[in-house]
């Protein structure tokens, strides 16, 4: 059944005449994937996990599906009818899959660098990030979308988050 999508467009993500709930995930031509520092404690995972989930959203047309209305008739918020897969890499690896997404033009890529969650005022992130070069930034995660078997070479055999 497909849905009609309100996102503007973008240069990754699903046309409106793509969006079929009743597809299953492996089939779709998009993968989303977010890649976790296997190091950092399950509360860290977590909040990297929701943010780079949070600013992948927006900007990937088609990734959310319709709102799901339960027997009594409450509303339940709109899900990834995409799916998405949690990943763990160590942090070279991590850094390296995040430069090579976002190399591609066929790719987007969210990360959340290490910096984010050590500061409390934004400002403050920010002219950590202004101030650190791009082989030094360290990162919590990264969420990639693209091209299924782009994004499959990407992660390669990374496992599963724990």
């Amino acid at each position: 059944m497909p849905v009609e999508s309100t996102a503007p467009e973008r240069a990754v993500g699903f046309a409106p005449e793509e969006v079929d709930l009743a597809l299953p995930t492996r089939s779709l031509r998009l993968k989303w994937v977010v890649v976790v520092d296997a190091a950092l404690p399950p509360g860290r995972a977590a909040n990297a996990v929701a943010c780079v989930a949070s600013a992948t959203s927006p900007e990937v047309g088609g990734l959310l599906g319709t709102v799901a209305v339960d027997a009594e008739g409450s509303e339940h918020a709109a899900l990834p009818w995409t799916g998405c897969t949690v990943l763990a890499a160590d942090a070279d690896t991590l850094r390296t899959v995040r430069a090579k997404a976002a190399a591609a033009a066929t790719c987007f890529v969210a990360d959340m660098p290490a910096a984010a969650q050590h500061t409390r005022v934004y400002a403050e992130y920010l002219d950590t990030v202004k101030g650190t070069a791009a082989e030094e930034m360290a990162y919590s995660a990264v969420s990639i979308v693209g091209p299924r078997n782009k994004v499959d070479k990407l992660v390669g055999r990374l496992p599963l988050m724990p």
